[in-house]
């Protein structure tokens, strides 16, 4: 549904924590998804290229979560 189709909330209160928790979402599903996907064998990069972002970025935002999920992480060749 295009976001031009769903009803404004009547107060802006409503709509910043809907936005608000749109986002909490959104980190949720990245955090899964990025777990799965280094669980799968992905590299830092493929997975910074899905999420269009830098490789470092992905890693600054998901290594230690990771490392203390047990998600054994690719090392970068010598």
């Amino acid at each position: 549904m295009p976001v031009s189709e769903i009803p404004p909330p009547q107060e802006p209160g409503d709509a910043l924590a809907a936005v608000v928790a749109l986002r909490r979402l959104a980190d949720q599903l990245e955090d899964a998804a990025v777990e799965e996907a280094m669980r799968a064998g992905w590299s830092w990069p493929q997975v910074a290229e899905a999420l269009g972002v830098t490789r470092q970025a992905v890693h600054r935002k998901h290594a230690k979560r990771l490392i203390a999920a047990g998600v054994k992480l690719r090392r970068r060749s010598p």
